[in-house]
């Protein structure tokens, strides 16, 4: 018998073929969401406070990384699918990409009420990023949501 003549291992071991493709399949598994992305997905309001959803929809015009402020506090950075939830003081909130990313937005935040906001990401010309924030619908924001992960919720 010939090389050419030969069984391969995948004609000589069908379960080798049924193992490689359940490793395969595991690969593309997703994990099961956090405690934390589960909680935030109830959308439960905060008594006296204002809870802000900011997301990330997927797709996004650029699938790089974007740091996020809140005020004067860095809170993380975004990709496209994920999301934050900030729960934070009634008054005027300040959300804005960090360091060269000159994209922002000011919120007026009332007490025992929540917000959606969609942050939109590309790279211009200069080399630099730019965000794009703003506010959407609560249906909107709420499909977005669950449909994205909470960024730190792992």
């Amino acid at each position: 018998m010939g090389p050419a003549s030969r069984p391969g291992i995948m004609a000589v071991y069908p379960m080798f073929r049924i193992l490689l493709l359940a490793f395969a399949l595991a690969g593309c598994a997703p994990l099961p969401p956090s405690p934390q992305d589960i909680q935030a997905k109830r959308f439960e309001p905060v008594p006296g406070k204002a809870v802000i959803y900011m997301v990330r929809d997927l797709p996004d015009i650029s699938r790089e990384a974007a740091t996020v402020m809140l005020d004067d506090t860095m809170m993380g950075t975004t990709y496209p699918g994920t999301y934050f939830r900030w729960v934070v003081e009634p008054g005027r909130h300040q959300i804005r990409g960090f360091a060269g990313d000159a994209g922002s937005m000011t919120l007026d935040a009332a007490p025992d009420r929540m917000y959606f906001v969609q942050q939109s990401y590309t790279r211009g010309f200069t080399g630099f990023g730019q965000s794009f924030f703003r506010p959407i619908p609560e249906p909107y924001g709420r499909g977005a949501i669950l449909r994205a992960e909470l960024v730190g919720g792992r």
